[in-house]
């Protein structure tokens, strides 16, 4: 059965797993310390045209969030972040489990805006007992959203200058940062992203990477923050696994040709849908979102593995297509051979 449910359900791309392969009987330095590792970091500096950029390798993104978000918060501090974000739906609590609370503003199709985020200051800081309540420390945005939108380059950049106003620092969700960067709908690129924040995150395990995220600080990183990744429990012995695979997706600008080919495998997963006469919602990323019946859900997932987003109705619900750098010209047939019995 062919499945569009995530972008992380394939292994490595062939470059990568090569890559691995090559070099698994060569011994290394641990923890970070490793050639490829520092290759590796020398190449994404290069890209992000940020040289005195520090960076470290992480598993996935929950453990990179919570390390993250921890290291950047005072102990009294709390992070600003959409309703929708992934910190605040779809990461168990992990925030809060570090005594950090969540501050969620009005998601707008998944984003915050640079208006509301000063309105929330300016009423925070005008009332007279804010010090007895969590203070905003950071603000926290992803790219693309949870919702398969993305940020404009202006929007991005008044929310920073709006952070910047308070002194709190901008930290970007990236863990599908390819794909958002490979966007139709982007108007900017990863050097411009860098000047604009002060931590992100490239996101491999959704974007060819067995596993692994690389968080970029653009400035310095927070004091001692390779020990609070392994006070986190976020510190890979072997984190060469990360660095090799980083290494080889950015050596000829592999990141980029395979999220763009993912986009361009949504794009026309988009039009198998409006083809069949099917609602779709607007979204210029490797996530569609899309209106089936009860019915029609029922039969497609006999065919078909995809997400149950949320129900509309009692009659129709809202389901998530998604397509990665190893979605295939079959998958595509395949899925459009299935939607011509449910029609």
């Amino acid at each position: 059965m062919i499945s569009f449910e995530s972008d992380y359900n394939n292994g490595a791309h062939p470059a990568v797993l090569r890559h691995l392969i090559e070099t698994n009987e060569l011994q290394s330095a641990s923890y970070g310390y490793d050639s490829w590792s520092k290759q590796a970091r020398e190449k994404i500096r290069e890209a992000c045209q940020c040289p005195e950029a520090d960076i470290f390798f992480l598993a996935g993104g929950t453990q990179t969030n919570t390390t993250v978000i921890n290291a950047m918060l005072p102990l009294y501090g709390a992070v600003i972040a959409a309703s929708t974000a992934h910190i605040n739906v779809h990461e168990s609590g992990a925030i809060e489990a570090n005594g950090h609370k969540v501050i969620a503003l009005p998601s707008h199709d998944g984003r915050v805006t640079a208006e509301e985020l000063e309105g929330y200051l300016q009423r925070f800081y005008a009332d007279p007992t804010w010090e007895h309540m969590a203070v905003p420390g950071m603000v926290y945005i992803t790219f693309p959203t949870e919702l398969g939108t993305i940020y404009k380059a202006r929007e991005i950049k008044a929310i920073h200058e709006v952070a910047e106003k308070y002194q709190l620092p901008l930290f970007i969700d990236g863990a599908r940062l390819g794909y958002g960067l490979a966007s139709p709908d982007c108007d900017f690129d990863l050097p411009w992203l860098a000047q604009h924040c002060e931590a992100f995150y490239i996101g491999g395990t959704k974007v060819g990477a067995l596993c692994g995220e690389a968080v970029i600080f653009t400035k310095k990183a927070p004091k001692g923050f390779f020990t609070i990744i392994k006070r986190q429990g976020a510190l890979l012995a072997k984190s060469r696994l990360v660095g090799v695979q980083f290494e080889a997706l950015f050596i000829d600008n592999l990141y980029l040709t395979i999220s763009r080919h993912a986009i361009d495998m949504a794009m026309r997963l988009r039009q198998i849908f409006i083809d069949a006469g099917i609602t779709i919602k607007d979204s210029p990323t490797n996530q569609q979102f899309v209106v089936l019946t009860n019915q029609q859900k029922d039969m497609l997932m006999e065919k078909v593995l995809f997400e149950t987003w949320e129900p509309l109705d009692t009659d129709h619900m809202l389901c998530r297509f998604v397509t990665s750098w190893a979605t295939t010209e079959v998958d595509l047939q395949a899925l459009a051979d299935a939607l011509k019995t449910i029609s």
